[in-house]
């Protein structure tokens, strides 16, 4: 639990503290990453991400895992490995039911249908699949969606400096040229790896592959890992952007 506690709050403490999701107390999510330590305050405030938590207890439950915080569980979601495949289509597309079919409306088929057709329940599917940024960008509206699509997915990205608690990192942002999204040609941004001397991930050096969300290093990445989450991103993506050429596009992207 200690180990999958500490992860879930690396990746779940940047958008909480810009107050997006989770419960009242960034600051106590830091420490614990921090510190690399868990106990049932963690925990509890982990249960409290009503986006993130049913993922985790779906993940759990479908691969005989009495624990969503179960480190395997925690990485699946936020940068994907095997026990994504273990989640019956079927009942994937059940859990968005529950979720979301009275929000989706008259798009709830489209978006059962993306969990019968390839959809995983990764962070990356939640972004481009469920929020509702992808209709705004069909909509004309795409400065602010693409910002937040970009930033709220987890992305891997090349760390190039490292300085006063910032670093500069090289990654391939998220594009849209009016039909599509895609990962463009890599640029370099600049994101935070500390504040007041509390980081999210330990031991970030220079060359270093690391996985960001929002303007945060959540954690450094192996090869194998980042070749994950390059696969779910990309098939995620590759999944709506299908959805969005069928004639009547995915109506819950449009939302």
């Amino acid at each position: 639990m200690t180990g999958g506690a500490v992860l879930f709050a690396r990746y779940a403490y940047p958008p909480n503290a810009l107050g997006y999701c989770g419960p009242g107390d960034p600051a106590a999510l830091l420490g614990y990453a921090n510190a690399g330590v868990a106990d049932g305050g963690l925990v509890a405030l982990a249960r409290q991400f009503a986006g993130a938590w049913p993922y985790l207890a779906l993940i759990a439950a479908a691969n005989g895992r009495a624990d969503p915080l179960d480190p395997a569980v925690v990485e699946a979601y936020w940068i994907g490995n095997r026990l994504l495949h273990r989640v019956p289509p079927g009942l994937f597309a059940a859990h968005l039911r529950d979720r979301f079919e009275e929000r989706a409306g008259r798009g709830f088929p489209d978006l059962a249908e993306l969990a019968v057709v390839g959809g995983v329940p990764h962070h990356n599917f939640h972004v481009f699949a469920v929020y509702p940024w992808v209709g705004l960008l069909r909509a004309g509206r795409a400065d602010e969606p693409m910002r937040v699509l970009d930033s709220c997915r987890v992305r891997w990205a090349t760390v190039l400096t490292l300085h006063s608690g910032l670093a500069e990192v090289m990654s391939q942002p998220l594009t849209w040229d009016g039909r599509r999204l895609s990962l463009g040609t890599p640029e370099v941004r600049l994101v935070t790896v500390a504040t007041a001397g509390d980081t999210l991930a330990p031991r970030v050096r220079v060359g270093d592959t690391v996985s960001v969300h929002w303007d945060w290093i959540c954690d450094v990445l192996s090869p194998l890992r980042v070749a994950r989450l390059r696969h779910y991103t990309l098939s995620q993506l590759r999944l709506v952007n299908d959805a969005l050429r069928r004639p009547v596009a995915a109506a819950v992207l449009d939302s």
